[in-house]
């Protein structure tokens, strides 16, 4: 690559990258000065603020690197073009210790660079919008010498953050009125950082034909765009609803069971939706279950599909899965003759199961606190949790102690 035009794209980015913006500090970040020398990979959905945290991890110094190779520049740019890079990066700010690199994944071979900085002491950072390109990657080259850390839309507390609401009491009705209020529009519009400061629907749904576009169609190849289009509508719409591919492949038209499950996974890895699985210790009877997909972000849901419109139950199953998903829990469903929303597994145990509805009444309240006792039932759990949009109350039911608490103070937790 022409070594004076990456110069001029290395300092119009590290302008832009300098240029004062106001950093909503997100959770969980670790520090680039910890003694900690893996390298630290951010991966994510698009638009989730994985760059917005490189300027965190930097605040208040000038001693690194950085390059997004998301710039249409440097489309032609090579594994070989790293070299260049490096010279270019001493002749422009002197020696540092630390690099950046956005959506690295762009680049094919980038790990084999990657590995000879890390092997000769610096500190890298890096980027990715794609599951499977880093994986496979981290996985031949990089195994034991990466700490990786998924990204999200911002969670409700970052949320907050970003309004400027500090909670103080969250005992007083007014401060719950208020959070109440918050979480709804949390609910509605998601976290995404740049959406949770315009308010734009319009801005939600470029971002998800953006990531159809970039990520996924462009990225993959797909020639069969309206089917893939209206997979991904129909996945949206009916968010947390068990699927089949075989019914999927009825539902839409599609000739093969494979390109239905090819074309989800790829979906998935994107970070465009969630999976959650039936639970079971046979993981071949997993695999075979039916799936459940819920959406990276309600926003997405509420912009772009036709079927949520009075729908809120679903839409806080759809909140609760992504903060688990946060919160590093692999996501599992539970179905007997009773079915529970979420079973939570650390390692090989059982520790948790969660009911999600709107509100308790007579015409759910034993279904859904039939299903939580059954999967308390079945994993020696004492105690459930239902999780609903405003309720607040303690039963007891065949000897389990059931927690009913309003979503958005569970997720204060």
């Amino acid at each position: 690559m022409n070594k004076n035009l990456l110069s001029t794209i290395v300092l119009d980015q590290r302008q832009s990258f300098n240029r004062e913006q106001s950093v909503i500090f997100r959770d969980g970040l670790p520090s680039p000065d910890t003694s900690d020398k893996k390298i630290l990979v951010l991966s994510g959905v698009r638009r989730s603020g994985k760059s917005t945290a490189l300027r965190q991890l930097v605040q208040g110094r000038s001693d690194f690197y950085y390059l997004n190779f998301e710039d249409e520049r440097l489309i032609d740019f090579l594994v070989t073009d790293f070299q260049i890079l490096t010279e270019v990066f001493l002749e422009q700010f002197g020696e540092s210790r630390l690099f950046l690199f956005d959506e690295i994944q762009n680049v094919s071979g980038w790990e084999r660079f990657v590995r000879r900085l890390h092997d000769n002491g610096h500190k890298i950072v890096v980027t990715g919008s794609n599951a499977r390109l880093l994986s496979s990657e981290l996985a031949t080259s990089l195994t034991g010498r990466y700490r990786k850390i998924e990204f999200y839309p911002f969670s409700f507390q970052e949320f907050l953050r970003a309004k400027k609401f500090h909670v103080k009491d969250a005992r007083t009705t007014k401060e719950q009125s208020t959070l109440h209020s918050l979480f709804q529009n949390y609910q509605k519009n998601g976290g995404f950082p740049e959406v949770v400061l315009s308010g734009s629907a319009d801005d939600l749904r470029q971002l998800y034909q953006d990531i159809l576009l970039k990520d996924l169609i462009v990225r993959y190849r797909i020639r069969q765009v309206r089917e893939f289009r209206e997979l991904a509508l129909f996945l949206l719409s009916n968010s947390g609803v068990p699927v089949s591919f075989n019914n999927l492949r009825k539902v839409l038209g599609f000739k093969s069971v494979t390109t239905v499950k090819n074309f989800s996974d790829a979906m998935e890895e994107a970070y465009l939706f969630l999976s959650t699985v039936k639970f079971d210790f046979s993981v071949k009877k997993q695999i075979l279950n039916d799936r459940k997909m819920y959406a990276i972000d309600t926003g997405l849901i509420t912009a772009s599909s036709f079927s949520f419109s009075k729908d809120t139950g679903r839409l806080l199953e759809n909140v609760v899965a992504i903060e688990l998903r946060r919160r590093g829990y692999p996501l599992y469903y539970f179905l007997e003759k009773h079915e529970c929303d979420f079973i939570l597994k650390r390692g090989p145990k059982v520790e948790g199961a969660i009911q999600v509805t709107e509100h308790m009444d007579k015409k759910n309240n034993n279904r859904e606190i039939e299903g939580l006792i059954a999967a308390c039932s079945k994993y020696n759990l004492s105690r459930g949790l239902i999780l609903t949009d405003s309720q607040e109350d303690h039963i007891r039911e065949s000897s389990i102690d059931i927690e009913i608490v309003p979503i958005w103070k569970w997720l204060l937790f």
